[in-house]
């Protein structure tokens, strides 16, 4: 949808919308265009597998039908009007892919060497916290999925199970995702423990300063007065107050997030404690990708947390080159946020991400059908990465170059 045509929802249409069937969200929402190829007259067969599914975004609606309304209403928020969520995608439809004909694809290669390890895709699943909220076997499942992949896994810090039990389903290392808090002696207890638990990197969240206006989230809740204690000890929404990360740890003091000194002094300090790989994710200009170089992080992750903590209007793809400029290749770029076709993929690599990752999709693959969905959302996005690359002549994730984008229309 253009921003141009963006319109909000109303608190009436968000409730009739979030209750009712997808056909019924689908008329809330009738300015946005139906694809040709899902407009049949004709009924399609009933959805009972993940396999039938044909893209990603088709287990969004199915999520929406399996999960009480504020729990979707937390997995689908932004801030304020949600139109950074909207131009998180719609930005890489501003980005058109040349195609060249005349190339060796004899032996096709979409793996990608990071941090010493290979993966098969350059598909990582990024941190999605409270995963219980979406399946009962929450991340176990997701950690699973990923293992028959080989998919990389960035665990939020505000899991429903621990790191310990995530890092034995994977039968692999995870990465741990952070949020420092106000409270240091927090922030080295949670690295402490993902480091004796054999992370290998700390995935350090840094846009998550102040309030945040979720009206999609806040309207779910309105409509779902539940009082849910099996997946919010107390009726507790604090993450610190109700994550097994933090079990063993003294959260009285934390009132926030992020501290109030997120500073270059911050990062020297925290590049101290993290004696594993230092990974900055939330980085959007230039400026800051440059201080981050400079306090000697490892990789850098250009997000806007999917449109969930700000209301920016701009787009992680409109960041990345800027980032990539500053960063001049001395560390990894990665890039998430508003990712859902494999095109989206090739479209990050080629200005100059070397890893691309995802959050809502894998949790809507998760909630429609728990382990299965999740291992179906990886599957037809490193499909569709592998024909894209066919069709645009690269071999190799390495033959993917600014060269084969141009602006939409050019």
């Amino acid at each position: 949808m253009s921003p141009s045509r963006f319109r909000a929802l109303s608190r009436r249409e968000f409730v009739s919308a979030i209750t009712a069937a997808p056909l019924a969200w689908a008329a809330a929402r009738a300015d946005e265009a139906v694809p040709a190829s899902r407009a049949f007259t004709q009924a399609a067969p009933p959805i009972t597998s993940a396999a039938q599914l044909l893209d990603v975004e088709e287990f969004e609606s199915l999520a929406r039908n399996a999960l009480p309304p504020a729990h979707f209403g937390y997995l689908a928020t932004g801030v304020d009007a949600d139109r950074t969520v909207a131009l998180n995608h719609e930005a890489f439809s501003r980005y058109a892919i040349r195609a060249f004909r005349f190339n060796d694809l004899t032996h096709l290669d979409s793996s990608r060497k990071m941090f010493g390890e290979t993966w098969p895709s350059p598909l990582y699943l990024s941190a999605v916290s409270a995963m219980r909220a979406f399946h009962p076997e929450a991340e176990l499942a997701v950690a699973r999925g990923a293992a028959k992949h080989s998919t990389p896994l960035m665990l939020s810090v505000g899991a429903s199970t621990s790191v310990e039990e995530v890092i034995k389903a994977r039968g692999a290392p995870v990465w741990q995702q952070l949020y420092p808090t106000n409270d240091w002696a927090v922030t080295s207890g949670v690295v402490r423990r993902a480091e004796r638990a054999g992370c290998t990197a700390i995935v350090v969240t840094v846009d998550s300063r102040g309030a945040r206006n979720n009206e999609s989230l806040r309207r779910a809740m309105q409509i779902d007065n539940r009082t849910c204690t099996a997946c919010h000890p107390g009726n507790s929404h604090d993450m610190w107050k109700r994550g097994p990360m933090f079990s063993g740890l003294d959260v009285s003091h934390i009132t926030g997030l992020a501290p109030a000194d997120q500073s270059a002094a911050f990062l020297a300090r925290l590049r101290a404690l993290v004696k594993t790989k230092l990974i900055l994710k939330g980085v959007v200009t230039a400026e800051d990708a440059a201080l981050a170089v400079d306090q000697g992080a490892d990789a850098i992750i250009v997000s806007n947390h999917g449109g969930r903590n700000e209301e920016t209007l701009r787009a992680t793809i409109e960041s990345l080159p800027e980032v990539i400029a500053a960063v001049r290749g001395r560390i990894p770029v990665m890039l998430d946020g508003g990712v859902r076709r494999g095109t989206d993929m090739f479209k990050a690599l080629a200005l100059g991400a070397s890893a691309v990752g995802i959050g809502r999709p894998y949790a809507w693959g998760l909630a429609a059908f728990g382990q299965a969905g999740v291992e179906a959302v990886i599957d037809i996005l490193n499909r569709e990465l592998s024909g894209i690359m066919q069709q645009a002549g690269t071999a190799t994730l390495a033959d993917i170059t600014r060269a084969h984008l141009v602006r939409a229309g050019s």
